[in-house]
């Protein structure tokens, strides 16, 4: 049975872990935040190791993954192994290695298996397998009705009090995006003072045009706007902002865009698309120009590139993170520099 990210995390307190979780779909936050809790509550029932494997250029090594679930911890009794599957297809060897662990899964390992796409195409003989043994979340895009009430659930679980007004601004402001959403309150939670917030002092808080964020940053890279972007990482930079704390706006969106150039190379509906990855009207042009200026191959290398990005800033890998996100953003708005990225 697939439940929601939410109800999935809150049956992780009443009892033992499952050895198996697949959390997926369109809502990165979503997906996100329910991994987190999944993560957490390993550690805290003795899962002290953690691997994570994702695609390195164009597929996991699979081959290194099952050695991995085959062999006896070395450092503690129980670990997590994290499999992180973009477009949440495994590919023939990779459903073979996850059911052949559902068919036995050891009591020492929990397997977390997350992705960024999901629909009946995706699932099959893996998925079933994980839902016998294991749990299954999926994260669907919350539809523009529903942004109010996600807003204010959201406020008042941090203790923060807007009234209708205020909470529909906010809507207004991020345009269905969950993960701006998310940061405008975590903001608010600093700067709302225990009051109870009106739409004039939300927009003291969250509407300030000037201000440098990722929002606006990767509206900038995707719309062909090279210097602005880059503007505007170096005023992230100077904010004291964390490259980690980039990222997943900037993956959520390349995800979005790899996914339109996909359906636009075989010639599919693209106004279909645009609705069923929750693009508002607003949007649409600044997608349209930047899939014109790529193609669909394209956005898979600046979804790898990424990825490198999010390892070096995390130490997990060489190199300087900052500038390699500038060199993917100036990648992104203009074609010619996207030797940058070899």
């Amino acid at each position: 049975m697939e439940l929601t990210p939410e109800r999935l995390v809150a049956q992780l307190g009443q009892g033992p872990l499952r050895p198996v979780y697949l959390i997926a779909g369109p809502e990165t936050l979503r997906v996100l935040e329910a991994a987190d809790a999944v993560r957490i509550r390993a550690r805290e029932q003795g899962y002290a190791e953690r691997e994570v494997f994702e695609p390195e250029g164009r597929d996991i090594d699979w081959n290194a993954l099952e050695a991995t679930l085959r062999a006896p911890s070395l450092f503690a009794a129980r670990r997590v192994v994290e499999i992180r599957l973009p477009t949440t297809r495994p590919g023939k060897d990779g459903a073979k290695v996850i059911s052949e662990f559902c068919e036995a899964p050891p009591d020492d390992i929990l397997l977390l298996v997350t992705g960024g796409e999901w629909s009946r195409q995706h699932g099959g003989k893996w998925s079933e397998a994980i839902g016998r043994v294991g749990q299954i979340a999926v994260a669907w895009g919350v539809k523009p009705h529903e942004m109010p009430d996600w807003i204010e659930r959201r406020l008042r679980s941090r203790g923060v009090s807007a009234d209708r007004d205020a909470v529909q601004r906010l809507a207004d402001r991020v345009e269905g995006n969950l993960l701006a959403a998310a940061q405008e309150i975590d903001k608010l939670v600093l700067l709302a003072e225990g009051t109870t917030l009106d739409s004039a002092r939300m927009d003291d808080l969250v509407a300030d045009a000037a201000r440098f964020d990722v929002f606006r940053l990767v509206d900038a890279a995707l719309s062909g706007q090279t210097a602005q972007a880059v503007r505007m990482l170096a005023g992230l930079r100077a904010e004291g902002e964390a490259v980690p704390a980039l990222m997943g706006m900037v993956v959520m969106e390349l995800q979005r865009a790899a996914a339109l150039a996909r359906v636009q190379a075989r010639g599919g509906n693209l106004n279909a698309e645009f609705r069923a990855q929750r693009v508002w009207d607003s949007k649409q042009a600044v997608y349209t120009r930047a899939l014109q200026r790529h193609p669909a191959p394209r956005w898979d290398q600046f979804l790898a590139a990424a990825g490198r990005i999010d390892r070096i800033a995390k130490g997990r890998a060489p190199g300087d993170a900052w500038q390699a996100l500038e060199r993917l953003l100036v990648a992104v708005a203009e074609p010619r520099a996207a030797s940058l990225l070899a």
